[in-house]
C-alpha cells in the first residue's frame, strides 16, 4: 500500500482494514490472493519461529540497496520468477504473463524539481522486462519491486495469481476511503505507478523524510507506536507507502499472525528480502552512506549526480567511478542542503555531478562507490546499467563527381563520442587528403539529436586525369574504430591551361582597428578549382583560398561551380596603408588585380584604463627618484604620468626605452618607461604616481608610498682622544662619526697644514651605546709620517652630504 502526494492512505490489494482487530497492509491475509493460503506460500519454507533476526525498525533497508537501479538484469528477473513459482496453472503468472504498458518521457517533481524517473520505452512484453525497465529508469532495485509485489498480492509466489492480485498487484493508488483508480488497475500500470511512488516519496521530498517520525503500529491510535530516527531515504520510503512498523506480536510470529494491534506490510518486506537476497542493511555499518540520483548518457560520455558522506567526518570525501571496471576519482563536494537537513552536523559540501567517458559502446555498467575515511571500509553507493551514447563513426560518401583535374565530393560523418565535427579522409586512389565534416546539415541533427548540425562535408580534391577509385573515412574518435563511409570509381578528366589570367571581384575592403577584412570572388577560367587570393599592405602579405560557397557566381558561371568566394583578413601596423588584393593565377597567365584602397589602420579604443607599475621609489637626502613604466593599451603613443609629493604635482611623460615591454606588448613597443628625480620637503611625505589616458576610460593610479626625507645637514660629531710623537711620526686616535648616516666616515689628519685621509671605522662600542647607534664602527687610530721635532696636529671629521665638516681639536707634538 503506498502513501501518495495528495491523496489518502492505500492499502495492500485496495482491501481497507475496517476493525481494529483487521489484519493490516501487508499481512498474509490482505496481500494474498483470496484463494493463497499462508501456508501454501513458496515462502512459507523460511518462516522464523520466534524473531526476524537483525530486524531495525528505524534501518529497514539500505539506500544503496533500495536505489539500486541495476540490482538485476532482465534475465535474472526472469529466472528469479521462474525459480519462485515454478509452474503456473491458470496462465496468469507473472513468470509467463505478458502486459502493455505505455512510453513515457522524464518525470520531473514538481515540489523540488528533481528527476524521478528517466523516459522508458513502453510496448507490450514480458512482466519482467517491465520490471527491469522500471528500475532502469526510476532507480528502484527491481528486487524492491519483487519483494513489493510479494507482499501486496503475493505474486512471486501464487501458481494462479487472480484478476483482482493482477489489478491491484502493488496496492498503488488504493486508497483507504475510496475504491481504486481504475486508471492504474493492471500488472503493467501498477508496476509503473508503484514504482513511480517509491522514488517520488524521495525525490519529491513527499511526507515522511529522514529525521524522528512516530510510527504507529496499527491504523487504531489506541495500539500506540513510537518515535523512531528514521535513518535513510528507503526507510522513510516504505513508511509512506506503508505507514506503520511490527510490534513486538508481530515480531515474534515471524511471518505469522500477531494480535489484534500488529501490521504486517514492513516485517514482511524485510523477511521476504532477506529471505530472497540477503542482508538489507549494511554489513559496514561505518562505511560511506550515499546514493547515486541519476546516471544520463551523453555524446561519449555519462554524467553522473548524488551524494555522499562518511559518519566519520564533516568533510567532503572522495567517490570513485567505475565505467565497466575502470575507475575515476572525484570528491563529492557539492552544496547539498537538502544532505545537511537530512543528516544534521554533517554539512552540506556532499553532493557530486561528475562527468566520465563511456567503456565502450553498447551497454556500460557503472558502480559508484563511496571512499572510506576513518573506521569501515568503502562502500558501494549504486551501480546501473546504461547503453553508451558511443561507438565508431557513421556516415556516407553521397557523392563523388568527376570535374577537369579531380573529384568534387560531398556526405556527412558523425562520432557517437563527441557532437563537435570528426575528420574525414578522402581517398582517391592512394594519395589522402584530410577534411573536417563541419558543414550545416539540419537533416543530419534531426536524424541524431543532440549532436547538432555541424556534420556535412564538400571539397574539390585534385586527382590525375583517368579511372580512379574514391573512399571515404570517418575517423574514430575515443570508442571504435576508423569506419569506411563508402568508395566509388570515378573518370577523371584532364585538365588544361589556355593561359588566362583569373577574373573577380573585390567587392568590400573595409579597416576595423589594425584589421583589414576583404570580401569578393575569384575564378580561374582555366580551370573549376578554387584559386588563392594575395592581400598586400605596409610590407606584409597573406594567402587565402577563394573557396567559399557562392550561389550567386555559380549560377553566372556554372562550369566553374559556387566554391569561389572569399572573406580574408590580415593585420596591419598601426598608421596609414595602401591595401591590395590580387586573384593567383593557377598556371600562365599572370595574376589579376582586384583592386586597392587606402587605409588607415589604429589601435581599438575600448575604454581601457592605462596600466603600469611602479619599479622602484629611491630617496636620497631629500630627493626621491621614481621609476618605472606606464603605457595605454588602446593607443602606442606614451602617456603623460603625474608623480604627485604630497599634495604637488609635476607632469611627465612615459617615453623612456624599456626593450622588456616591446617584448610584452609588440604592438606599443618599447618607449613607455619614466624615471623622475624629485625634491622631497622635510620628514614623511606620500609619493603617488598616476597614468594619464590618451582616450577614453579614466586614469590609473599607479600606487602610493609614503616616504621620509633625511636631513643631511648636521655636522658631525667626536673627540681627538690621542696625538703622541713616535718614532718617525704622530700616533693618533679618537672617535668621530654622522649623524646623519650608519656608515663610518673619513677623519683628515693635518700635521703642519699637511693631510693625510683615514677612515673612522675601528669598533668603538662604548661610543654606539652613549649614543644609541646601531653600527659600532666609529673609532679611528693611525700613525702620520713627520720629522723629528714639534709639529703641530689637527684632526677634522668630514661630513658625509651638504653639511659642514667638523674640527675635532688641534696638538702640538714633539716627535723625537
Amino acid at each position: 500500500m503506498a502513501l501518495v502526494a495528495g491523496a489518502a492512505l492505500i492499502l495492500g490489494g485496495g482491501v481497507a482494514a475496517s476493525a481494529a482487530a483487521a489484519p493490516v497492509e501487508g499481512t498474509m491475509a490482505a496481500v494474498s490472493s483470496p484463494d493463497t493460503a499462508v501456508a501454501d506460500s513458496p515462502s512459507s519454507a523460511s518462516i522464523r519461529p520466534s524473531r526476524l533476526d537483525g530486524f531495525d525498525p528505524q534501518t529497514l533497508i539500505d539506500d544503496a540497496l533500495f536505489y539500486d537501479g541495476a540490482a538485476m538484469t532482465a534475465a535474472q528477473i526472469q529466472t528469479f520468477l521462474d525459480q519462485r513459482i515454478g509452474q503456473c496453472t491458470n496462465g496468469q503468472c507473472i513468470n509467463v504473463l505478458s502486459a502493455g504498458i505505455s512510453s513515457r518521457g522524464s518525470i520531473v517533481s514538481a515540489r523540488t524539481g528533481n528527476l524521478v524517473c528517466s523516459p522508458f520505452e513502453g510496448g507490450t512484453m514480458r512482466v519482467s522486462e517491465i520490471i527491469y525497465r522500471l528500475q532502469v529508469a526510476c532507480g528502484i532495485s527491481a528486487r524492491v519491486i519483487l519483494v513489493t509485489l510479494e507482499k501486496e498480492q503475493s505474486l512471486v509466489s501464487s501458481r494462479a495469481p487472480s484478476d483482482r492480485n493482477l489489478r491491484f498487484a502493488m496496492g498503488a493508488n488504493c486508497p483507504d476511503t475510496a475504491p481504486c483508480d481504475p486508471a492504474y488497475a493492471g500488472i503493467g500500470p501498477q508496476i509503473v505507478a508503484g514504482t513511480t511512488q517509491l522514488k517520488t516519496y524521495r525525490a519529491g521530498a513527499f511526507s515522511r523524510q529522514p529525521g524522528v517520525h512516530f510510527i504507529g503500529y496499527h491504523p487504531n491510535a489506541a495500539c500506540g507506536g513510537t518515535n523512531l530516527q528514521i535513518t535513510n531515504y528507503a526507510t522513510a520510503a516504505l513508511y509512506n507507502y506503508t505507514p506503520y512498523q511490527p510490534n513486538a506480536a508481530a515480531l515474534r510470529a515471524g511471518y505469522g499472525m500477531g494480535d489484534g494491534c500488529s501490521s504486517y506490510g514492513n516485517r514482511n518486506f524485510y523477511n521476504f528480502y532477506t529471505d530472497w537476497f540477503g542482508a538489507a542493511t549494511n554489513r559496514n555499518p561505518n562505511g560511506p552512506i550515499g546514493n547515486v540520483e541519476s546516471v544520463q548518457a551523453a555524446p561519449g560520455v555519462f554524467r553522473i549526480t548524488g551524494w555522499v558522506l562518511d559518519p566519520d567526518t564533516s568533510a567532503s570525501i572522495d567517490v570513485h567511478v567505475y565505467v565497466n571496471g575502470v575507475g575515476r576519482a572525484f570528491t563529492a563536494n557539492l552544496d547539498r542542503p537538502d544532505v545537511a537537513a537530512a543528516y544534521p552536523g554533517f554539512g552540506s559540501r556532499h553532493g557530486f555531478s561528475v562527468t566520465v567517458p563511456a567503456g565502450s559502446a553498447g551497454v556500460n555498467s557503472l558502480c559508484v562507490y563511496g571512499i572510506n575515511v576513518g573506521l569501515g571500509g568503502n562502500s558501494q553507493i549504486g551501480c546501473q546499467t546504461k547503453l553508451a551514447m558511443s561507438g565508431s563513426p557513421v556516415g556516407v560518401l553521397e557523392a563523388a563527381v568527376p570535374v577537369a583535374g579531380g573529384v568534387s565530393v560531398g556526405g556527412w560523418a558523425l562520432d557517437p563520442d563527441t557532437s563537435a565535427p570528426i575528420d574525414v579522409h578522402i581517398y582517391v586512389g592512394a594519395a589522402g587528403v584530410a577534411l573536417t565534416a563541419d558543414l550545416a546539415r539540419t537533416d543530419i541533427a534531426t536524424a541524431y539529436p543532440g549532436y547538432g548540425s555541424s556534420h556535412g562535408f564538400s571539397r574539390l580534391i585534385q586527382a590525375p586525369a583517368g579511372r580512379q577509385t574514391v573512399c571515404a573515412y570517418g575517423i574514430n574518435v575515443a570508442v571504435g574504430v576508423n569506419v569506411e563511409l563508402g568508395c566509388v570509381t570515378v573518370d577523371v578528366p584532364a585538365p588544361s591551361d589556355r593561359g588566362l589570367a583569373p577574373i573577380g571581384v573585390l567587392e568590400s575592403l573595409t579597416v576595423r582597428d589594425t584589421t583589414v577584412s576583404v570580401i569578393g570572388w575569384a575564378i580561374d577560367p582555366d580551370t573549376a578549382w578554387p584559386i588563392q587570393i594575395r592581400v598586400e599592405g605596409a610590407g606584409r602579405s597573406g594567402l587565402f583560398t577563394a573557396d567559399h560557397v557562392r550561389a550567386d557566381v555559380g549560377s553566372a558561371y556554372p562550369q566553374y561551380g559556387a566554391n569561389h568566394g572569399f572573406s580574408a583578413q590580415l593585420t596591419l601596423p598601426v598608421g596609414t596603408a595602401d591595401v591590395c588584393v590580387y586573384a593567383v593565377n593557377t598556371g600562365t597567365g599572370g595574376d589579376t588585380n582586384l583592386g586597392c584602397r587606402s587605409v588607415v589602420a589604429a589601435l581599438p579604443d575600448l575604454g581601457r584604463a592605462p596600466i603600469g607599475v611602479i619599479d622602484s621609489i629611491d630617496v636620497r637626502g631629500a630627493t626621491a627618484t621614481i621609476s618605472g613604466w606606464a603605457l595605454d593599451l588602446d593607443n602606442v603613443d606614451p602617456v603623460p604620468v603625474h608623480i604627485y609629493v604630497g599634495a604637488s604635482g609635476t607632469a611627465h611623460v612615459a617615453n623612456r626605452a624599456r626593450p622588456d615591454l616591446a617584448a610584452a606588448f609588440p604592438l606599443q613597443g618599447a618607449d613607455h618607461g619614466f624615471t623622475e628625480a624629485l625634491s622631497l620637503p622635510p620628514g614623511s611625505s606620500s609619493v603617488c604616481v598616476y597614468a594619464i589616458n590618451l582616450g577614453r576610460g579614466g586614469n590609473s593610479l599607479l600606487g602610493c608610498q609614503t616616504v621620509t626625507a633625511v636631513d643631511n645637514t648636521r655636522p658631525p660629531i667626536g673627540n681627538f682622544e690621542q696625538a703622541v710623537g713616535v718614532a718617525g711620526g704622530v700616533a693618533v686616535g679618537g672617535w668621530a662619526f654622522d649623524p646623519d648616516s650608519r656608515d663610518p666616515i673619513p677623519v683628515h689628519i693635518y700635521v703642519d697644514g699637511v693631510g693625510a685621509a683615514i677612515s673612522a671605522d675601528v669598533a668603538r662600542p662604548d661610543v654606539a651605546a652613549a649614543y644609541g647607534r646601531t653600527n659600532p664602527l666609529s673609532g679611528f687610530a693611525a700613525t702620520i709620517a713627520a720629522l723629528p721635532g714639534v709639529h703641530r696636529v689637527c684632526a677634522y671629521a668630514i661630513n658625509d652630504g651638504p653639511g659642514v665638516n667638523t674640527l675635532l681639536g688641534c696638538r702640538d707634538v714633539t716627535v723625537p
